[in-house]
């Protein structure tokens, strides 16, 4: 197969988040897929064939499973795609996912895909135990704001904190992090603060996962749309329409720039997250 290996919601290359692209076989299996996801050791690696017209198939596996949904893959995958494989020429393609069709528009060296309706799901009460988790203060949550549960595909528990400082102090306590999954919800931790390192950034944003072998995600699409609908939801800009820019993986060395733009019309949600991709390398594999 051929491969490539692209860096997302990045600002140049060596930053954002790493993605492997596969051109998938037709006879690869859901276990060799799997197996070379895991011997890549990304976040994600994902594998694309050609649907019809510019629709597409893309299946994304990290080290551990394979998900119906993730950001970076999408905007990743979209990416090669049209600019390296030369497999649609258009501004707009569709990728066929585990959650459905997400549509991706390219525009000036953006990338933008829009989000499904999120859910809103249980309210975190005890916010002791999220501190606790986190290794922080429950003084440094925000008090006005809750802590939620909000899926667009893949689930994310939104943390608004109070500062930056307490977002770059997080560090996860992994005993109480595996209780909370086994109890209560499978989900990433979104921390996040209206402080940033860059002036013209809006938010600073960390997100948390359970995967083996790496438990921070420097650039997470996915969850970064999950905050929109939370953003909105709680009218925490107090505004239905938002426009904004995120900043994450900078605990981690990997800088990484989210775009979003998202709206919410009587009941609905228009939830949009895009950024750059850099190409870093390509090969054959096997």
């Amino acid at each position: 197969m051929k491969f490539f290996i692209v860096d997302v919601f990045a600002e140049k290359k060596y930053q954002g988040n790493q993605l492997a692209v596969f051109v998938r076989d037709g006879d690869l299996s859901i276990d060799e897929m799997q197996q070379i996801a895991n011997e890549m050791h990304f976040s994600e690696s994902t594998f694309v064939t050609q649907a019809t017209g510019d629709e597409f198939e893309v299946r994304i596996f990290t080290p551990d499973m394979e998900v119906p949904f993730a950001g970076h893959p999408t905007l990743g995958s979209a990416f090669v795609i049209r600019e390296l494989l030369g497999w649609s020429r258009g501004d707009r393609l569709v990728l066929n996912l585990g959650v459905g069709q997400i549509p991706v528009v390219f525009s000036n060296g953006t990338l933008m895909m829009e989000q499904k309706q999120p859910s809103f799901s249980v309210i975190i009460a005890d916010r002791s135990r999220i501190a606790e988790m986190l290794s922080i203060e429950v003084a440094d949550l925000m008090p006005n704001f809750p802590v939620q549960v909000i899926s667009t595909g893949l689930p994310s528990v939104i943390i608004p904190l109070k500062s930056m400082e307490a977002v770059s102090r997080c560090v996860i306590r992994h005993d109480r992090y595996q209780r909370f999954i086994d109890d209560t919800v499978k989900a990433a931790l979104l921390v996040f603060a209206p402080e940033t390192i860059k002036a013209e950034n809006d938010l600073h944003v960390r997100v948390f996962v359970d995967d083996y072998g790496f438990f921070e995600d420097p650039a997470t699409g996915s969850a970064n749309g999950n905050l929109a609908a939370y953003l909105l939801e709680h009218r925490y800009f107090g505004k239905a329409a938002l426009t904004y820019r995120v900043e994450q993986g900078y605990e981690m060395g990997r800088p990484s720039l989210l775009e979003v733009a998202a709206e919410k019309i009587n009941s609905d949600f228009v939830i949009r997250v895009g950024g750059r991709v850099y190409p870093v390398a390509e090969g054959r594999w096997g």
